[in-house]
């Protein structure tokens, strides 16, 4: 099982720098940032807080980082072209050394959207383009020229060079809907999901079902998680946490209560595990954190 971090990019570059740095000294696998513009005024976030832009964040890491894969956690198909995508995603690879795994999504943080005229539509409508998205960018990135006479995107004998330093690029989808599962059996090299080990499982069994649907094998799509995860041994802490977040995905306590957790992943066939810093607090007291999750935590489980 691979082991993540995820920092939230409402904090000051050379945070989420040193972060990276220390994750990779520390034999982390990876780094992932989210793609948002602004805070939901909910479980994300106050609007107004100042939220560093996610691809030029990861071009930035790409250079100053050696190991850690990196990816968007993920990018939003309504607010980005797929060719303007797999041109970023080919060179960033390139700079990173064939680190980057492109993560894409449909899309769903509505006040980003009315903020700044990007039209979101409904559910079922951007299930649809994300499809039509998804071969577009993957052509891009693995075909000499690419023709997609699409409903929402049109390219004609359109090239991407240079190509990716991997071949193939990795493609991670995120996603959890019935239908959007069908989009990762169709395309997706890796999927990510929210979700403590039950709930996940679920998730993932219906996704095997879909990938027998395309006619694929289901072992041939790598799986990730994520959950606000922290580690205390102040159980009124540990309780305050868990009231003021959703508990569908969260766990708090001591860390072999955690490893409970992680044992269940790994379980229902987690691949890798991505750990937000947003509980952790900061400074010395994320260091600690983020030491008991990988050394008391998750280290029985990685290989």
């Amino acid at each position: 099982m691979r082991l993540s971090l995820w920092p939230n990019l409402m904090q000051p570059f050379e945070d989420v720098l040193a972060l990276a740095r220390h994750a990779e000294a520390t034999g982390w696998d990876g780094l992932w940032v989210a793609d948002h513009f602004m805070g939901d005024g909910a479980g994300f976030g106050p609007e107004e807080s100042p939220t560093l832009e996610a691809t030029a964040v990861l071009a930035a890491l790409a250079a100053a980082t050696d190991r850690l894969r990196l990816g968007p956690l993920v990018l939003g198909a309504t607010y980005r072209h797929p060719a303007v995508v797999a041109n970023w995603a080919a060179t960033v690879d390139r700079v990173s050394g064939g680190r980057l795994v492109l993560g894409l999504g449909a899309g769903w943080q509505e006040n980003e959207h009315r903020q700044y005229g990007i039209r979101l539509g409904p559910p079922g409508e951007r299930v649809e383009r994300f499809d039509e998205y998804c071969g577009v960018v993957r052509g891009l990135l693995r075909d000499d020229r690419t023709t997609v006479e699409g409903r929402w995107y049109s390219v004609t004998g359109a090239c991407c060079e240079p190509k990716p330093q991997q071949r193939p690029l990795p493609l991670l989808v995120g996603a959890k809907g019935d239908r959007m599962l069908g989009v990762v059996a169709r395309h997706a090299d890796e999927w990510n999901a929210w979700g403590l080990p039950e709930a996940w499982a679920g998730r993932s069994a219906l996704l095997d079902r879909r990938c027998e649907q395309a006619d694929r094998d289901p072992g041939t799509i790598r799986r990730s998680t994520q959950a606000l995860l922290l580690p205390t041994h102040d159980e009124d802490r540990a309780r305050r946490f868990l009231e003021a977040v959703s508990p569908r995905a969260a766990a708090a306590g001591p860390p072999g209560r955690l490893a409970e957790v992680a044992a269940g992943w790994a379980e229902a066939g987690v691949d890798e595990v991505i750990v937000p810093d947003g509980p952790l607090g900061t400074g010395a007291r994320r260091l600690e954190a983020l030491e008991l999750l990988a050394t008391e935590v998750f280290a029985p489980f990685r290989g």
